[in-house]
This record gives C-alpha cells, structure tokens and sequence, in this order.
C-alpha cells in the first residue's frame, strides 16, 4: 500500500525535466546491459542468455525511437499540427511491442535451433554472474521508469519501464535455467529454458501492442472516467451548474476532456463564460494531471429541444442533397 500511495506524489517540479532524464538513464543502462549480455553470450554459447541478450538489442532499438518520440511529443502545437504532436506516443510503445514480439520469434528460432543441433556451454559460472548483475539492474531502473510514468501520465516511459522489469524476468529466467543445467548437468534445459523466456516476451510484446492501438483509437479507461466524473461532479455542485455530454480521451501523458454546460436562460453570457472557465480550470487542478478542459455552453431549458431541432434539420438536408444530386 505504502508503494501504491508514493506513486501518486510528485516527484519533480518539473516532470518534463524528469522524463528526460528517466528516458536517456535508460539508453544509457540499456547500452551498457547489451555489452554485458553480449559478453556473457559469447563466453558460455548459451540459448537463453543468448534471448536476453537479443531482448536488450531490441530495447536499446525500442528506447531510442521512444527518447525521440518523447521529445517530439513535448513539441508545442503547429499550424499543420494543431492538436500537437503527442499521439506519437501510443505509436512508439506500438513499436516497442513489435520490437519485443521480433526478440521473440528470434528467440524461439535460435533455441529450436540449438535443440536440434548440437548443444555446447562454456564457462556458465561468469555467464551466470553477469545476468545476476543485469537482472539486479534492470529491477530497479524498471521500477523507477514505472514510478515516474504513472507520476507523469506518459504511456513512453511506463511501456519502457515494463520493457525493463520484462527484461529483469528474462534474466531471472535465464539464471534458473543456468543453475538447473550446473545442478542437472543435463544441456537440453538451456535451449528449454530459452522457448520459455521467448514466449513470456513474446506475451508482454502483444500487451503492448494492444495498449497502443487501444490508445490510437481514443480508448477511455472506465476508471479515468470514474475519477473525473467524482471531480466534475463536485466542482458543479459547488458552483451551481448542470453539464451533459463529457467526452474524455488521453492523448499520452494529458487527458483531453470535452462538457457541455447548461446555464438557466437568465445568465448573462459574461457570467457563464465566467462559470466554464472556474470548470475548466478547477478541473485539471482537482484532478492533478496534464488535462485540457473544452467546454460548451448551452441552455438548460431548451437544449435538448435545440439539439433535436437541428438533428431534425440536418437529416432534411440530406435528404435534399441527396434528391436534388441522385446517383
């Protein structure tokens, strides 16, 4: 509880700052964990530290195309670009998922492989001590890219993080499969151990792959719902005004919600108005994330004869273009 409760405090006054920072520590140690894991591949001639280290290739590959999304991402809108750039983000933990679903297939290739042929290990005791200190490694930078990913809302580092503690498994797995070799002396348990570990990745890659499309198709998680209709509830309790028609979606690491407000006919426009900007921005305060608030002001004794009206308008019109314009 005590770690669930310290992921929802701040951790920098600055979070793009932080982000940053999180993203290039990663290239950095995932650099350094591919030469360890390489290294260790190329003294034992094992199956499965040969998937660990075709794992950390694919996550080197995978952080730097996020490292460039993510700075992207924070790019200020443009005249061609008027929404931002900051759906690359579910694009780029798409890549990332496919990336680790090639680790896996290559993975799966290489210990059926080595299964069919002839199996040879050599000097697994320094090949087992260089995963244990990767394993180490990963663990906890993979929970330290998770913590600041929820804290910020980016799905860039939080799909990295997973990366990492996916990563930390693999070598854990590897070390099993290693010891259970050492203890059994039986050398078909590497190449096993190594299909093993390819289809655990091969899972956590499809995972990611679906988070992504799920967000390029504006998915709207039912808990975000949940917590920003409590908020939204309370702020128009407080001052006194009715809303209809929310929309929300996450663009990343910001929310984008959309209202209609509903005022009695007697409200000056300058008092609504003055209204919906309290809404719009008490919300993203209450709430304590990146979130852009986009109201719409209606009337509360008639909106819902004036949206039918014109829904009643609009489909004669159709049906006017449609006559006047036949096929």
């Amino acid at each position: 509880m005590a770690d669930c409760a310290n992921l929802t405090k701040p951790i920098s006054k600055d979070p793009v700052r932080e982000m940053r920072f999180a993203m290039n520590l990663s290239l950095a140690i995932g650099v350094v964990m591919l030469v360890g894991k390489v290294t260790a591949y190329l003294l034992t001639h094992s199956t499965a530290i040969f998937s660990d280290a075709a794992e950390s290739t694919v996550h080197v590959i995978a952080v730097a195309f996020a490292a460039f999304s993510l700075r992207l991402s924070m790019k200020p809108a443009r005249a061609q670009f008027l929404y931002g750039f900051e759906r690359i983000t579910f694009f780029s933990a798409g890549f990332e998922g496919a990336m680790i679903i090639v680790a896996a297939l290559a993975i799966l290739f290489e210990a059926i492989r080595k299964w069919m042929g002839a199996i040879q290990l050599e000097n697994i005791g320094a090949g087992t001590l260089l995963i244990v200190a990767a394993g180490l490694t990963n663990a906890g930078l993979g929970y330290y890219l998770v913590r600041v990913g929820k804290q910020t809302h980016s799905i860039i580092l939080e799909a990295d993080g997973k990366h990492v503690l996916t990563d930390c498994w693999t070598s854990l797995g590897v070390l099993g499969g290693l010891l259970l070799v050492l203890l059994t002396r039986w050398k078909p348990l590497d190449p096993l151990v190594g299909i093993i570990i390819a289809l655990n990745i091969l899972w956590s890659g499809s995972k990611l792959v679906w988070r992504s499309a799920m967000g390029l198709m504006d998915y709207s998680s039912p808990e975000d719902g949940r917590i920003i209709l409590a908020k939204l509830d309370a702020i128009c309790s407080e001052l006194g005004v009715q809303y209809h028609g929310l929309r929300f979606r996450a663009t990343g690491y910001r929310h984008i919600v959309e209202l209609h407000l509903l005022f009695p006919q007697a409200t000056t426009v300058g008092d609504a108005h003055r209204l919906a900007t309290v809404v719009e921005e008490r919300l993203p305060a209450d709430l304590g994330w990146s979130a852009e608030v986009i109201t719409h002001l209606e009337s509360l004794e008639d909106h819902a004869d004036v949206h039918r009206d014109v829904r009643h308008a609009a489909a004669n019109d159709l049906k006017s273009t449609a006559t006047l314009n036949p096929r």
